[in-house]
């Protein structure tokens, strides 16, 4: 009886619909067939069970981990998958096209960043008077290296490094004798290599000066020349000399910089050459193509030792007209043969001639062969001081379509006969108004060749020529020792051998308080240290909050650090007899800053009367006078003491560069536009 429920259990099932399982059919079989296979029709074959079949569709179609592929195939086909798959593909491409796109408007519509050259101040190191290594009391390349954290210490990452080849420093080393050496009192190349791979590891950049125009009497080109040894009998510029009871008459009237006549007759060859400064530097005929070859390849040797830029000087001599002509008289009733200073002519003849730019932009031609290397451009400037003929400096930038120099070095603010507000907006409105359009400007106070700050103009006015340097737009230059206010030591100092002129300013490198200021260990230094050098030393200032060192590092910061002071707008607000008064500001931006440098007497000035909708405040954000900062002052009444400087900061959403009244007064070099929305720059405002 048992036996037939049993039988008759799976018909009652299947009569139910219910839905088999055979899981366990195949391996019951596998056991009756190895014990008796002819029992197998007795076994049942199904088992079934009683389930609701829509429960187990639901429950065999839900996707699982570590499902088949046959299985997922089955999802991935519905539409509910499908759809939502071809949702997610087609945003994502949509997405990664508005990413390209963003980039690309980003890179066309973003201002070029500034180059290295823009971006930071130029400190100028005369190396004979920077730091002495050796204790031969001559600064050194060495000397150098051992100051560089001095440089970062200011904020600076480029440094200048006048002329340091085999010379015998007749004119302090400007004439090379060896322009692939470097001079013994120096170093070595080795010394130099050192040098310039610790200026690399600091992030720094480094110029050099390369004086193409001449070399020095010792130099083996000139004594080959001298000899008419080959290709070489050229390379100066010779001519027949007339004698006369005695003495040599010079072809022409030809006056050299240094004063009296630009020939010098030659023993050896019989001939006069051409020397347009001392008669121990002849000029180079650059009129071979073997002279400009050889001044390419000097080029190439230097930027392949790693130097970043050079400052080509005395360029506008390169050439002079092949006619010889008499140079014409400055006093026209003058008597001709009395001629003997350079001021007394007019010299058409001996600079800027025609061709001149040609050979220029063949220097920048070599130089663009190595500026090739991403974040390796090749800075190349030119130190040429036409004073008076602004559109002569100005040709140095080259045209829009040919490149020269990066920027002719700017002279305008060293040349200025007395200082007033009035004279100081001269030099600068000359200089902006006379440059090209997208040219970018340069500033200097002091140089190699001229005294310094503090004697030219009085020490007073230190702190706010540094002001005016380091807040107009612009590179600005710095000659070594200005940052700390060095004088010109006196000129009874200097002994009788080292008469010339230019001596006085390059006094040593004022380090500390020690003997011979810090500037060498030795016994003695190669000019004297100046007498101020306990008070007026970068260590003790380096520990005054008010000193010149502390003030031009905050201003080096704020260059450094403020958009609208290293690429805004410059507009010219105010000038007069005491005062010089401009703004920096950025489109875009609401921040503005607004200098008023005392360079005369005592001031007050209503500055609500000459900018429309000035705030009736401003903070202070630097002052020469440091326990000033952070002060709120009425605008109305500014009041300034004599070489006082204030950088005033207010904000307002009427720019100056946008109203009618100062049209004209307004200039910018790399303009850019923020937008406080994205936090970036861009062009097209």
């Amino acid at each position: 009886t048992v036996e037939v429920e049993a039988r008759s259990l799976p018909m009652e099932l299947s009569e139910k619909a219910g839905v088999e399982n055979n899981g366990f059919v195949q391996h019951e079989a596998f056991e009756d067939k190895e014990t008796d296979s002819s029992s197998q029709e007795e076994v049942p074959k199904t088992c079934s069970v009683g389930v609701d079949p829509v429960a187990v569709e639901e429950t065999v179609l839900k996707p699982y981990a570590g499902m088949p592929k046959e299985v997922l195939l089955q999802f991935s086909s519905q539409a509910r998958y499908r759809v939502t798959r071809e949702i997610l593909f087609w945003l994502i491409i949509a997405g990664s096209i508005a990413l390209v796109c963003a980039t690309i408007a980003i890179i066309a519509l973003s201002p070029k960043c500034l180059d290295w050259w823009q971006a930071s101040p130029v400190y100028q190191i005369y190396p004979r008077s920077f730091r002495d290594s050796n204790m031969d009391g001559n600064g050194d390349l060495k000397g150098i290296q051992e100051k560089l954290d001095h440089i970062t210490y200011l904020n600076i990452k480029t440094i200048w490094i006048t002329s340091f080849f085999k010379s015998p420093l007749k004119d302090l080393g400007y004439g090379a004798e060896d322009f692939y050496d470097i001079d013994p009192i120096f170093g070595s190349m080795k010394d130099f290599e050192n040098l310039i791979a610790a200026i690399h590891d600091k992030g720094l950049k480094v110029i050099m000066d390369l004086i193409p125009n001449h070399t020095s009497d010792k130099h083996q080109w000139f004594q080959l020349s001298r000899n008419r040894t080959g290709k070489y009998t050229d390379y100066y510029i010779w001519q027949d000399c007339m004698q006369a009871a005695g003495s040599v008459i010079p072809p022409n009237n030809w006056v050299s910089v240094f004063g009296n006549s630009s020939w010098q007759f030659d023993d050896v060859r019989k001939q006069c050459y051409l020397h347009q400064f001392g008669k121990e530097q002849p000029d180079l005929n650059f009129r071979s193509p073997d002279v400009q070859q050889e001044i390419h390849d000097i080029i190439k040797f230097w930027l392949g030792k790693g130097v970043d830029g050079l400052s080509f000087s005395t360029v506008k001599f390169l050439l002079e007209a092949t006619h010889l002509r008499d140079e014409p008289l400055v006093n026209k009733s003058q008597n001709g043969e009395s001629i003997t200073a350079y001021s007394q002519l007019y010299h058409d003849y001996t600079t800027t001639q025609v061709g001149l730019h040609d050979i220029i932009r063949s220097f920048r031609h070599t130089m663009n062969e190595f500026s090739r290397e991403p974040g390796r451009y090749r800075f190349m400037g030119s130190d040429d001081n036409e004073k008076d003929d602004i559109e002569a400096t100005m040709m140095y930038y080259g045209t829009t379509f040919i490149q020269e120099a990066d920027f002719p070095f700017n002279f305008n603010l060293i040349n200025m006969k007395n200082l007033s507000g009035n004279s100081i907006f001269e030099a600068v409105d000359s200089w902006m108004k006379s440059m090209p359009a997208g040219k970018w400007p340069n500033w200097a106070v002091g140089s190699p060749n001229a005294a310094r700050v503090s004697t030219r103009i009085g020490k007073e006015y230190i702190n706010v020529m540094n002001m005016l340097l380091l807040t107009l737009p612009g590179t600005p230059v710095t000659y070594y020792g200005e940052e700390i206010g060095m004088e010109n030591i006196a000129s009874e100092n200097v002994s009788e051998k080292q008469t010339l002129a230019t001596l006085p300013e390059k006094s040593p490198m004022q380090w500390d308080g020690k003997v011979n200021a810090g500037f060498t260990e030795g016994n003695s230094s190669w000019l004297p240290v100046n007498s101020d050098y306990q008070s007026v030393n970068v260590e003790i200032q380096s520990s005054w909050s008010n000193s010149t060192l502390s003030l031009y590092r905050a201003l080096t910061l704020l260059r450094n650090n403020e958009l609208p002071m290293n690429r805004g707008w410059m507009c010219h607000i105010w000038n007069d007899s005491d005062v010089f008064v401009y703004v920096r500001e950025l489109d875009g931006l609401d921040r503005v800053f607004m200098m008023v440098l005392n360079f005369g007497q005592e001031s007050k000035i209503d500055l609500q009367a000459i900018v429309p909708n000035l705030p009736s405040e401003a903070v202070i954000r630097l002052s020469t006078h440091f326990n000033n900062a952070g002060k709120v002052v009425n605008t109305k009444l500014i009041t300034t003491e004599m070489g006082e400087g204030l950088v005033l900061e207010y904000k307002t959403g009427k720019p100056v560069h946008t109203m009618e009244a100062f049209q004209g007064k307004c200039f910018v070099a790399e303009k850019a536009c923020y937008s406080k929305a994205l936090n970036l720059l861009y062009m097209n405002c």
